[in-house]
């Protein structure tokens, strides 16, 4: 039970990520929904994409330096997944 709350703190900061990036990127905002949804994707693969290589301690430790790492990672993650889909799916558009 000790392993998932870090799962939990990617997800949630992954879909801050994403609406982070789709309102600073208003042209390929998927809206707030997506922007979410594609955040809680890029959060979770974002926080454990830094778990295997080991930048991220998520080895279930609730430090505050491994909460700062996961809040970090998926947001980022979610920033970075929302960005390329919204791009991706803007440039299919045209």
């Amino acid at each position: 039970m000790g392993s998932i709350l870090p799962l939990i703190i990617q997800l949630v900061s992954g879909a801050v990520g994403g609406n982070i990036a789709g309102s600073v990127m208003k042209e390929s905002s998927l809206g707030t929904l997506g922007n979410s949804i594609v955040g809680i994707l890029g959060g979770g693969l974002g926080g454990q994409i830094l778990g295997a290589l080991g930048i991220a301690a998520s080895g279930g430790d609730m430090d505050i330096g491994s909460i700062i790492a996961d809040i970090a990672g998926g947001g980022v993650g979610g920033g970075v997944l929302m960005a390329i889909i919204g791009v991706v799916r803007k440039a299919m558009a045209k």
